[in-house]
């Protein structure tokens, strides 16, 4: 799954030196949230990140966090899920590609990464059969989670 040490790092160091090389000198705030991000496996939202960073004893007001999370968004370091009902997710976008899609259930708001080789080959024939050139993609399921779906029955 994505999320090996050694990817996590030069994850980190690719971050920095992008913003580095856009101009943009190593603030508090950005760090903090870059950092944060890079120790996680799976996607958060802003208001988890901002949640971890006061744990944490990180003082980045929210609107920071909102702001590094749409600059590294435009730059291409961070991905955006739009998981539904109006909530968005944050994940590191690996330079290497290497990455995950997600189950959420509707009911409790959990989110599962999961891998499928066999779907990311279908997505590579859409794109051949079709002569689309697919750059990135993600695949966000809904339902039930065994839980919810144990208490509903």
């Amino acid at each position: 799954m994505a999320g090996t040490r050694a990817t996590r790092t030069s994850w980190r160091e690719h971050t920095l030196a992008t913003l580095a090389d856009a101009g943009y000198r190593r603030g508090g705030a950005r760090n903090a949230v870059v950092e944060l991000l890079d120790r996680e496996d799976c996607a958060l939202t802003a208001q988890e990140i901002d949640d971890r960073l006061r744990a944490d004893g990180r003082g980045v007001g929210r609107a920071s966090v909102y702001r590094i999370l749409e600059l590294l968004t435009e730059l291409r370091l961070v991905q955006r899920i739009d998981v539904g009902q109006g909530v968005a997710r944050y994940e590191r976008h690996l330079p290497d590609g290497d990455h995950h899609h997600h189950l959420v259930c509707d009911s409790c708001g959990q989110i599962e990464p999961f891998e499928d080789p066999a779907l990311e080959q279908a997505i590579e024939r859409v794109s051949r059969t079709l002569s689309f050139a697919v750059d990135d993609h993600d695949v966000v399921l809904h339902g039930a989670c065994s839980d919810c779906r144990d208490a509903a029955a």
